[in-house]
């Protein structure tokens, strides 16, 4: 099962033994066994009672909980965490620049693992829209000649050249935003124009493609984090991300590995129609544009298909971070 999202206004949630059991104005509408719940998603105005917490807490099972019609995210509990306080001092004599190619050489394989990822999913999107041939080559040449670049970059690092380190992460992150310009130009071709995906905007979403990635993303981005946290690492001391008061910037930088895949969900699921522009709300008094709810119920199960083929590299992408901290592994390295 793995996830299970209550999103239904009212709903009262109860245990039941073994169960969780729901309720709408006194009468039992559901249940689901414990057992096969690793997390589970709340959105909007849901009534959950404290033995469900305890219950779930106990289980080591986490609760996430979102706002109902933008699904902000509120918060996230959890159960015991890793005990692993030595990870934790090795994240930051790391992060403090004990190492100081450290991050240097994990932001580099980042980068380039995700222009790999985007040039990939460029390539394969010539096979089924060859009409597109044009924007999509030439969005293609540009990856590949920001990929050489970034060979050239690896050789400074590795040889330790001397370069400030500071100018060293500024050329990254510079090439990742030239690579995510020319990207998103022949991404965005590859939707229908009713949907009017021009260019990848957010808070708010200003279009249905748009809402859709950054729910994506959001749902991503804290799988991450709890998989970041249930290892024993800080979700606040990323490498690639400088550190921001209240943003889980390790989250961030492993979340940029995965956007690639999510790109190709994303288009997958507009492409076999499983949703178009009548599933979203755009509202003049609150901007922006939102999967309505019966849209998300939809959703839903769509999002938990992909992402249980996902959620082993989540896990092992955070499980090698771990080893290379701790010494025992140059694996993200290689």
């Amino acid at each position: 099962m793995g996830t299970v999202y209550i999103d239904r206004k009212n709903l009262h949630v109860k245990l039941d033994g073994n169960a969780l059991a729901f309720y709408m104005d006194g009468k039992r509408e559901g249940m689901v066994p414990i057992g096969p719940i690793d997390k589970v998603v709340v959105i909007g105005h849901i009534t959950i009672e404290a033995p469900v917490i305890n219950r779930l807490a106990d289980e080591n099972i986490s609760i996430i909980f979102l706002s109902g019609r933008r699904l902000r995210f509120h918060g996230m509990l959890h159960g015991r965490l890793h005990n692993n306080g030595l990870l934790r001092i090795k994240q930051y004599e790391k992060y403090t620049a004990s190492n100081p190619n450290f991050s240097l050489i994990f932001s580099h394989g980042l980068v380039k693992r995700k222009i790999k990822g985007q040039s990939n999913l460029l390539k394969d999107s010539l096979t089924r829209r060859p009409e597109l041939r044009l924007p999509i080559t030439s969005a293609i040449n540009t990856l590949d000649k920001i990929e050489e670049n970034l060979y050239a970059i690896e050789s400074e690092i590795k040889k330790g050249s001397g370069a400030n380190p500071d100018d060293v992460m500024n050329s990254l992150r510079g090439y990742e935003g030239s690579a995510a310009s020319a990207y998103f130009s022949a991404y965005t071709t590859l939707f229908p124009e009713s949907l009017n995906f021009k260019n990848r905007n957010r808070r708010p979403p200003e279009d249905p493609v748009n809402a859709m990635l950054s729910l994506c993303y959001t749902l991503l981005h804290y799988e991450i984090v709890r998989e970041i946290e249930l290892a024993g690492l800080d979700p606040t001391i990323g490498f690639y991300h400088q550190f921001e008061y209240g943003r889980e910037s390790l989250a961030c930088d492993l979340v940029e590995i995965f956007r690639p895949e999510v790109d190709y969900f994303v288009w997958t699921i507009f492409r076999e129609r499983e949703f178009t522009s009548r599933d979203f709300s755009m509202d003049k008094e609150r901007p922006g544009c939102y999967l309505k709810k019966g849209g998300r119920q939809r959703f839903y199960p769509l999002y938990e298909k992909w992402a249980e083929g996902v959620r082993p590299k989540f896990t092992e992408e955070v499980r090698l971070l771990c080893k290379t901290i701790m010494g025992e592994d140059d694996g993200l390295f290689g």
